[in-house]
């Protein structure tokens, strides 16, 4: 077992997505998360989508996020490409543990995110509960 804290990334709709409503789940997921996990969250930068000199900034700074990460924790609530991108990413190529929550039946998820989703819960709420009791403090790693 080791005292380091094990970290996440938060990974989900930025791009089109009303702000308020791409910063308050990722707020929440903190909040559930402390003080067990250190979270990456792609809010924190201050870039404006659509713009040519910051697109590849963007998608760099997430991926380094991504391999940074220990675990990746996903809002599909909607298809989004870019999260799309990084779920395969980061499972495919570096394989990731990755932890969905999505409102969708499963009828209704797509294949690509059932098949490079390690688990996919209904809320947030499940999805933090499965980390902390997976990998939180007391679980050998």
């Amino acid at each position: 077992m080791t005292d380091k804290k094990q970290i996440i990334y938060l990974s989900g709709p930025i791009m089109d997505e009303h702000e308020g409503a791409a910063r308050a789940w990722r707020e929440t997921a903190k909040t559930l998360l402390h003080p067990y996990f250190k979270t990456l969250d792609p809010m924190r930068r201050q870039f404006i989508d659509r713009q040519v000199d910051s697109a590849n900034e963007i998608v760099e700074f997430d991926l380094q996020d991504i391999r940074d990460a220990d675990i990746i924790l996903v809002n599909y609530n909607k298809a989004s490409i870019g999260t799309s991108m990084e779920v395969f990413y980061a499972a495919h190529d570096l394989g990731k543990f990755v932890v969905s929550f999505s409102p969708f039946e499963f009828k209704n998820c797509s294949p690509w995110m059932v098949r490079y989703s390690t688990k996919i819960l209904p809320t947030l709420e499940g999805a933090c509960s499965y980390i902390k009791t997976h990998f939180g403090p007391g679980v050998e790693g």
